[in-house]
């Protein structure tokens, strides 16, 4: 593949440029944006079994997360303040680190089947205060530790991403089987994979059988 290089002739490099491509931000744009978590929002995020987290630290390096339970996993403590549990791993703690380094995220709630999404600003601490992992406990597993975010901002967002990627239609599902399993991947793009498929076939089931035993 050819290296990309932008064209600097191109290159939109201040805000005063950017917006003279665009219209004006619609009045309800502005107003849906809440500093606390109202009712419908509390709702939504009951409903939800998916966040995405997104950090940076302070050098800049930014991470997005994707954080699954069954739904209403993460807690409405109050109107302003959020929990949402940390479950087993890989151990990288990309967004923990972040955290610790620069405490402002985002996170952004996804309910299967709604093409609205909920977006949440904020600034996190973490905690292993005992009385609250209890109340996050799944299986008998109480969580090492919870992502406590006190709220900034809450707002809808449209529907528009998710009506143009289909993402929650039948006909537009893909076959995994269409592409490497994530072992396969992993060992291709570092030290190589097996080319014997029952060996690979045993390092796919080895990582099933991970899921299943470290899942909480």
């Amino acid at each position: 593949m050819t290296e990309f290089n932008l064209n600097p002739d191109y290159a939109i490099a201040n805000e005063q440029t950017l917006r003279g491509l665009f219209d004006a931000t619609h009045s309800l744009a502005i107003l849906k944006c809440q500093s606390t978590i109202g009712e419908h929002a509390q709702e939504f995020i009951r409903r939800s079994p998916f966040v995405c987290i997104g950090t940076q630290g302070l050098e800049g390096k930014a991470d997005v997360s994707p954080r699954g339970d069954p739904a209403g996993f993460v807690k409405v403590l109050d109107e302003r303040t959020l929990a949402i549990p940390d479950r087993p791993g890989n151990n990288r703690l990309d967004t923990l680190t972040n955290i610790i380094a620069n405490p402002n995220v985002r996170l952004l709630f996804v309910i299967p089947g709604f093409d609205d999404t909920l977006r949440v600003n904020g600034r996190a601490a973490l905690t292993n205060d005992p009385h609250l992992l209890k109340s996050m406990s799944i299986n008998n597993r109480v969580p090492k530790l919870a992502i406590v975010v006190t709220v900034s901002e809450v707002f809808m967002h449209c529907a528009k991403a998710f009506r143009r990627s289909r993402l929650w239609s039948p006909d537009h599902f893909q076959d995994r089987t269409e592409m490497p399993s994530l072992v396969n991947i992993i060992l291709d793009e570092t030290t190589g994979a097996p080319s014997d498929r029952d060996e690979m076939r045993r390092l796919d089931e080895e990582l099933e059988e991970d899921y299943r035993r470290t899942l909480y």
